[in-house]
């Protein structure tokens, strides 16, 4: 399989699911201050004051997470490999009265320059890229002393693989969740690593809307659901993360059998 064939795939999947998409659809705040978010909370508690910070949203999507940075008061360019999903971030800022600007690329091969952003936030994008590739980038464009941020799902669960078996109409085919051992990648690039791991027991929602409430994974993005309807699940996740947080601390091996890991680190100054 040829990088050209990937994101040939990859570009006509997400053009398709943009155009599927309205403005008023698409949850900004909502991706940040939910309980259901953590990874955005767990990275906001170490982001720190975000005005005036150059930022690359790398693989944006329907930009969620640029146009939240860019009501910071960040300058936030927002890149991805799909044209829809640029024309609808482009809206999506509107709608929020902010600016930003957007980049045409695939991961692999960003023409912006060299060391001129503070934070390079990669959400929900390594899985779908060649991972080496994508890191050599960020380390190229960020500034000596930048960050990166990234989140991810893991490969180790065995329900979780079922879901994914069972999703394969809202997942594309060239998808490679990463393993824990893939931080190790991040090692060789970066200084003051750090990594969590989310969604253990708190996977329950996930087989509660599947089991009790009839919902298919190939039919509605689960992922998108949490967020959605997370007024509703907050009861029932607190309780649960609770849980996740007490055996992570306890048994911290388990945490590769969690649905996500989030990773931040540095560029070397």
């Amino acid at each position: 399989m040829s990088a050209e064939d990937r994101n040939s795939r990859e570009q006509a999947f997400h053009d398709e699911w943009a155009d599927s998409l309205r403005v008023e659809d698409v949850m900004v705040d909502e991706s940040f201050s939910a309980v259901t978010c953590p990874e955005h909370r767990w990275f906001i508690s170490k982001l720190g004051d975000l005005r005036g910070k150059r930022i690359l949203d790398l693989g944006c999507g329907a930009g969620e997470a640029a146009v939240w940075f860019a009501k910071q008061g960040a300058d936030v360019v927002a890149s991805d490999l799909s044209p829809q999903f640029l024309d609808l971030v482009q809206r999506l800022a509107a709608a929020h009265q902010t600016t930003l600007t957007t980049h045409l690329a695939d991961a692999d091969t960003i023409t912006l320059e060299p060391a001129s952003f503070d934070i390079v936030y990669a959400g929900n994008l390594l899985h779908h890229v060649d991972i080496e590739k994508a890191l050599d980038q960020i380390q190229i464009l960020l500034k000596p002393g930048g960050t990166v941020i990234t989140w991810d799902p893991l490969k180790h669960n065995p329900a979780i693989n079922v879901y994914r078996r069972m999703a394969s109409g809202v997942r594309t085919e060239d998808e490679h969740p990463l393993s824990v051992r893939d931080v190790d990648l991040f090692k060789k690039r970066f200084t003051n690593v750090e990594f969590e791991c989310f969604w253990f027991t708190t996977l329950w929602i996930f087989m509660r809307f599947y089991l009790i409430e009839g919902v298919h994974p190939s039919k509605e993005r689960y992922w998108k659901k949490i967020v959605s309807e997370h007024e509703r699940l907050t009861p029932l996740y607190t309780r649960l993360n609770k849980l996740d947080r007490f055996i992570f601390k306890v048994l911290p091996f388990l945490k590769r059998y969690g649905w996500t890991i989030a990773v931040h680190a540095k560029k070397a100054a």
